[in-house]
C-alpha cells in the first residue's frame, strides 16, 4: 500500500504526518506499506519511519548517476538516503513534463541499477478509454516501457495500473474495470516473462482509492495493493486504507 503524496506537505508536516501515522499501522503487517513524498522532504520521511516497517520512496529519478544535469536527482543519491522505491513513469510525468516509454525504460533499469524497487506506472487517458483503445495503449506502455529488461531485473519491478481519467477526479474504475486491466498487463507480461514470474509480479491500482472502497478494489484477485494519491495526505485516512 503506498501513497504519493505528489507536490504537498513541507519537511515540518512530514514529520507530523509520520508521528501519527506509525502508531496507526505499527501493528498492520499484512501489506507493506510505502510513503514517496516530494524529493526536499525525504529525509524527514526516512527519519519518521525509522524503525517501522513503513518504508520511504521517491516520485522520479533521472537516469545517469551523476553530470551535468541541473534540477535531477540520481538513483545513488536517494538510495542514499535511505530510501528503497521510487515511482517511474506516473501519468503526471507523462502529461506534463514529456516522460515517454523511452524514459520510463531508462529510469526503470537506472533505478534497479542503484538497489531501488521501481513502480512502473501505466494507464489510459479518458479519450483513449472511450475509444476503445485501453488494451492497445497498456499493451505498448508494458512492451516499451519494461524492453528488454532480464528475468531477474523484472523480478525487481512493481507494476501500478492507474487510469489517467480516474487520478485526481474523484472518479474511480469499478473493482471489474480494475480487474480487467490487471488482468490485460499480467497476460502480457506472462507471455513475455513467463507464468511464474508474471504470477510473482504485483500491480498496484491507483486512482482515486479511498477508504470508503478500498476494499472492493483488493477484494479482486488481480489487483494486489494500491498506489493513493490525495487520501495518503492524511495519517488516519492512508491507515485505513491500509488496515482495510
Amino acid at each position: 500500500m503506498a501513497g504519493n503524496w505528489k507536490m504537498y506537505k513541507t519537511a515540518a508536516e512530514t514529520s507530523a504526518f509520520f508521528e501519527k501515522f506509525r502508531t496507526l499501522v505499527e501493528r498492520s503487517e499484512h501489506c507493506e506499506i510505502l510513503i514517496c513524498p516530494p524529493f526536499p522532504n525525504l529525509p524527514a520521511a526516512v527519519a519518521g519511519a525509522r524503525g517501522t516497517r513503513i518504508g520511504v520512496g521517491a516520485q522520479n529519478l533521472f537516469w545517469a548517476r551523476e553530470g551535468a544535469y541541473t534540477g535531477e536527482v540520481s538513483g545513488p543519491m536517494i538510495r542514499s538516503l535511505g530510501c528503497s522505491h521510487v515511482i517511474v513513469g506516473h501519468s503526471e510525468r507523462r502529461q506534463y513534463f514529456g516522460e515517454t516509454n523511452e524514459t520510463v525504460l531508462k529510469r526503470t533499469l537506472a533505478a534497479l541499477e542503484a538497489g531501488l524497487t521501481p513502480i512502473v506506472c501505466v494507464g489510459e487517458t479518458l479519450e483513449q478509454r472511450d475509444g476503445g483503445r485501453t488494451e492497445a495503449v497498456l499493451l505498448d506502455q508494458c512492451r516499451n516501457g519494461t524492453a528488454g529488461l532480464a528475468a531477474d531485473q523484472f523480478a525487481g519491478i512493481v507494476v501500478a495500473y492507474e487510469p489517467v481519467w480516474a487520478i485526481g477526479t474523484g472518479k474511480t474504475a469499478t473493482p471489474q474495470m480494475a480487474a480487467d486491466a490487471h488482468r490485460v498487463i499480467r497476460d502480457y507480461f506472462r507471455g513475455a516473462q513467463g507464468k511464474e514470474i508474471s504470477e510473482k509480479l504485483r500491480i498496484l491500482y491507483g486512482g482515486s482509492v479511498k477508504p470508503d472502497n478500498v476494499k472492493g478494489l483488493m477484494a479482486q484477485p488481480g489487483i494486489d495493493g494500491a498506489l493513493v494519491g490525495g487520501a495518503s495526505l492524511d495519517p488516519i485516512s492512508f491507515a485505513s486504507i491500509v488496515n482495510f
